[in-house]
């Protein structure tokens, strides 16, 4: 009835333009290695209008703090 879809199993990272099969330990670091090559700004935040005006605020805290960036929304304005 439905379409059926296949999970991954196995992280993937990206190596020369190709999506490769790879291990936890390596995918980890390549994201890691992602985020530490970004200028500041290059992230963002996105956070849950359900979430308590406290979380949010935490939220948008880590995210001018520890990422460097201003790019924070929720959807609290729906």
């Amino acid at each position: 009835m439905g379409t059926r879809y296949e999970r991954l199993t196995t992280p993937l990272v990206r190596v020369d333009g190709e999506l490769v099969e790879t291990t936890w330990d390596v995918a980890l670091q390549s994201a890691a290695a992602g985020f530490q090559r970004n200028e500041p700004g290059a992230t963002g935040m996105f956070s849950c209008s359900k979430a308590t005006n406290e979380m949010n605020f935490t939220a948008q805290k880590f995210a001018r703090t520890v990422l460097h960036t201003n790019n924070v929304d929720s959807c609290n304005r729906t």
